[in-house]
């Protein structure tokens, strides 16, 4: 009986170990199982969070975009404004300097030339040989008396020459008495010569108005060499040379 008794409480005691151990593996088991089940949670938590955050910086980007659309869109009519405005300022501008240089141009212009009104002197100096068509008068350097058509007005070197009157620059030549020899037409027929002259400041259909500079007073030609540096002036009335004193201011 002691022998059964004691069969019974091993096995008693081994059901005992037994159920422990199963209750410790279920444990384990229950543990690991909690585990993975927070940590695919976890994950899953983590990828909707990631989601999220991908959808909001989607959505502050295409706002930004918006915001940045909407803000060209308003600058952008004021920028071509302001374009426009400069363009329209330059042009005016442009326009006011043609305008202070017009007679350098070559837009049209009625040529009228009033004889009573008179004509500026080309340059200040001393008359050195007067017009005379009647008689002749001495030329020093051909040391000869000859007819002359213009008056001769001592000047120095570089000296300006302005223009008498309103007119246009009809040409431009050089020859071996006058040397670079400019001519105006007044209008009416009335033309201005200007010789003895360099750097010309027109071209040759260049309006010009009264005291504008024409050229300079360049070294004299050996036909004018004892007399010195000079300006040739000549006017015409229908291509005859007449007396310009009569008409200076």
């Amino acid at each position: 009986m002691r022998k059964n008794h004691g069969w019974a409480a091993f096995w008693q005691k081994k059901q005992y170990i037994i159920a422990g151990t199963l209750v410790i593996l279920a444990a384990v088991g229950m543990t690991v199982l909690y585990s993975r089940g927070q940590e695919q949670e976890r994950k899953q938590l983590e990828q909707e969070i990631a989601a999220e955050m991908d959808t909001e910086n989607q959505n502050v980007a295409m706002e930004e975009e918006t915001e940045a659309d909407q803000v060209a869109s308003i600058l952008k009519p004021q920028t071509q404004s302001t374009e426009t405005a400069e363009v329209e300022k330059e042009s005016e501008e442009a326009d006011s300097g043609q305008e202070e240089v017009a007679p350098t141009g070559n837009t049209s212009q009625a040529l009228h030339f009033a004889a009573e009104d008179g004509i500026l002197w080309p340059m200040e100096g001393n008359v050195i040989l007067d017009y005379s068509m009647d008689s002749t008068v001495y030329f020093a350097t051909l040391d000869q008396y000859k007819y002359n058509p213009a008056v001769i007005i001592a000047g120095d070197v570089n000296s300006k020459v302005y223009a008498v009157a309103k007119g246009k620059i009809q040409s431009i030549e050089t020859n071996e008495v006058t040397g670079c020899t400019v001519t105006e037409d007044l209008g009416d027929g009335y033309l201005a010569v200007y010789g003895q002259l360099k750097e010309p400041e027109f071209a040759v259909g260049d309006y010009v108005e009264a005291g504008h500079v024409i050229g300079y007073v360049t070294e004299p030609t050996k036909y004018y060499s004892v007399e010195g540096s000079n300006l040739y002036f000549e006017l015409r009335k229908d291509g005859v040379p007449v007396d310009p004193i009569e008409f200076f201011e």
